[in-house]
């Protein structure tokens, strides 16, 4: 039969000759070797970084990831109705479709919507920096000089000039002035400084009551959608949990409102924020492009999504496409990452 497009059967009770087609593209799946026994350098306490400073213990339990030359296998992930169900339960797709309530669906993709929107305007700049969408929180870094914001203050710094800066970013590759593109950079490195904060703590971020009243949401939604996202969560914390694999974002949504849903939705510990890349300026093949020149040729790259541009990217670059149309997808997908055939 014909391979095409990767699909597994819909049960959970996936085969090894179901998933031949996979096994033949990747190559048969080696386990990494084992880290060598003695005390990496790492993990020595106070070790000075390359900037002098002192680093804490945390390296001790935290340990250094693989470089990104060292990565064998990189699973580039889709975000809305792949992970996360948002839209379709606004637009009454995924209530007609898996049979569910559909005012109540509605009535939650509203609520996370304002949430997203609210998390996103009140800690992430998204007033400022809409116009000013990047691809990747470092791509304005090298305008950034590194000065101390603890007591900066974003609010008054002039940024939301009566000139309107923010078209000024309109235009591809039209910038505004020096001065102007350093307060650009800060807000990125702010919204970075926030997400590595929060990353695993979003209540902590929001504060009460919003905190207990997204904790409600959530457990609403999984249950709405028969915990969809814990089967998301599951696929992508085992490949987390391999040394040399590693899990990549890539969203329409644009880069704020993308960090915003990844904090909401709970992913921070499954995506590091430099592994997130927005393809709302420039699409996903641009997005694949500099994903597949960061990791290298070595690598071997798996797209997970459920729409038609990451199947058409994926099948152009030759990587293999792991649909997602069902939860028992996802469940398919976790019981060949933990057989080994991914």
């Amino acid at each position: 039969g014909k391979m095409d497009g990767w699909t597994v059967p819909s049960n959970s009770a996936v085969k090894r000759d179901e998933l031949h087609g996979f096994v033949y593209v990747l190559g048969e799946y080696h386990p990494p070797p084992s880290p060598p026994t003695s005390g990496k350098e790492e993990g020595l306490p106070g070790r000075r970084g390359s900037d002098g400073k002192l680093r804490g213990r945390k390296r001790v339990t935290d340990p250094t990831p693989p470089l990104d030359s060292d990565i064998e296998r990189v699973f580039i992930w889709d975000l809305d109705e792949t992970i996360i169900i948002f839209h379709s339960l606004l637009t009454g797709t995924f209530s007609s479709r898996f049979g569910k309530d559909s005012s109540k669906a509605v009535s939650l993709g509203l609520w996370m919507e304002e949430m997203i929107f609210n998390l996103a305007d009140s800690r992430l700049f998204f007033n400022d920096l809409e116009e000013c969408d990047q691809v990747h929180i470092d791509d304005v870094a090298s305008d950034d000089n590194g000065q101390d914001l603890s007591t900066y203050n974003f609010g008054s710094d002039g940024f939301q000039s009566p000139a309107g800066a923010g078209s000024l970013c309109l235009g591809s590759g039209v910038h505004g002035g020096v001065d102007w593109m350093r307060k650009l950079a800060f807000r990125y490195r702010r919204v970075k400084e926030i997400y590595n904060t929060y990353k695993n703590n979003v209540g902590g971020l929001l504060g009460s009551p919003k905190r207990e009243e997204w904790l409600q949401l959530r457990r609403e939604m999984e249950v709405l959608t028969d915990l969809w996202l814990t089967h998301a969560l599951k696929a992508l914390a085992l490949i987390n949990s391999r040394l040399n694999c590693v899990n990549v974002l890539v969203t329409t949504t644009q880069l704020i409102p993308a960090l915003s849903k990844v904090l909401l939705y709970g992913l921070g510990s499954a995506f590091p924020i430099e592994n997130i890349y927005s393809a709302t300026k420039t699409g996903k093949e641009s997005c694949f492009e500099r994903i597949s020149q960061r990791f290298g040729r070595r690598a071997v790259y798996v797209v997970i999504g459920d729409g038609a541009e990451e199947e058409t990217v994926a099948k152009k670059k030759n990587m293999p496409f792991w649909r997602v149309s069902c939860r028992a997808d996802l469940e398919a997908l976790s019981h060949a990452l933990e057989l080994d055939y991914l």
